[in-house]
């Protein structure tokens, strides 16, 4: 008898896990019909064209409560590629094809001219997925900003110092690969994609981006929004996918847990930004507690509201020549939208 209490107690603290996931289409519920307001989910989307938001989808209890632009569009993605290669490094951890304490030297992790140091090759994967190397190589991919903010060489021992770090991002896609044996795309496919049912996700579409700065190349994604709002509901029910696990629950939980300040008041965890700050008097006060989200370059931000069983997707087309949306923007816009929800006053 206690034991069937426990699992009801479970399913009440823990809603998002006991919400079935989309094992096809989407299902979409009417707004009015799960208490959302329609004419303030108006103004959000009037909000999202102003600013050049291509699509945005929102999710709640696993179904689509309100969607808008082309959400099943393949775009490229920028940097929430690292949360894509996080989801994938756990379950290899999961497997022992890859070790967190590992140190860059002992993976055989090396750079063109100029070479790493035998301190930066003291770096681990942990340090790495935490944007800690100290390692401050040139890196491909990264922003005019990025290379801006670049410390000098030898600057900060390894783990000592947060720098949010295309080569440790690059090199940590290198060591998946020497991991697991096969392309980044193709295990995307293979562990997350086909199990979570994408519906437009193609590894042979994907592309890297190489060039003469780092012998690691830059792993580039093109996804659509309706893809990556599955991608955000993985990690929202704890790595389950109904009745599978796809991702370790423990590393979904490490990997959105804020172990470093990071830019713009937010925290940093395994390549996932976080709401929450390591102390805890420190907290961005613009997404609830406990948020976390996903968020590349030029408007592109998946992000993920435990409080609320909630998912928002919302992409810019980087295709295109208009001007993109700033974080501050996209947080708005997660405002009005829990607003429509009658979100913001529970």
């Amino acid at each position: 008898m206690w034991y069937a209490w426990l699992i009801i107690f479970s399913l009440v603290i823990s809603p998002a896990l006991a919400q079935p996931a989309p094992a096809g289409e989407w299902t979409h519920v009417p707004p009015e019909a799960s208490g959302w307001a329609a004419t303030t989910l108006a103004e959000a989307r009037a909000f999202a064209d102003e600013h050049n938001f291509a699509a945005v989808m929102i999710v709640q209890h696993g179904s689509v409560v309100a969607e808008w632009g082309d959400t099943s569009k393949p775009m490229e993605l920028a940097s929430v590629r690292k949360s894509l290669l996080d989801a994938l490094i756990g379950i290899a951890v999961s497997h022992r094809q890859i070790d967190l304490g590992s140190t860059l030297q002992q993976l055989g992790i090396d750079d063109n001219a100029p070479a790493l140091s035998a301190e930066e090759k003291q770096a681990t994967v942990l340090m790495l997925l935490e944007a800690r190397s100290g390692i401050y190589h040139p890196a491909l991919y990264e922003t005019p900003a990025m290379a801006a903010k670049r410390p000098p060489r030898l600057s900060h021992a390894p783990g000592t110092f947060w720098y949010y770090n295309n080569w440790d991002f690059n090199a940590l896609g290198t060591i998946y690969e020497k991991a697991v044996g096969t392309s980044i795309y193709q295990a995307f496919d293979d562990e997350i994609a086909r199990k979570i049912g994408m519906q437009d996700y193609d590894p042979r579409s994907q592309r890297y981006s190489r060039g003469a700065a780092s012998v690691h190349p830059a792993y580039t994604f093109r996804m659509s929004t309706r893809d990556l709002a599955r991608f955000a509901l993985l990690f929202l029910n704890g790595g389950r996918w109904n009745d599978q696990q796809v991702v370790p629950t423990d590393w979904v939980r490490e990997s959105t847990m804020p172990h470093s300040d990071g830019e713009d008041g937010f925290g940093y965890g395994y390549l996932w930004w976080t709401a929450d700050m390591p102390a805890p008097s420190r907290r961005a006060p613009r997404l609830p507690a406990g948020s976390y989200f996903a968020w590349g370059a030029r408007g592109q931000y998946a992000m993920v509201i435990p409080k609320d069983d909630l998912v928002i997707v919302e992409r810019a087309d980087r295709d295109s020549d208009r001007s993109p949306p700033r974080v501050h923007d996209a947080v708005h816009l997660v405002n009005l939208i829990r607003q429509a929800g009658h979100l913001q006053e529970k």
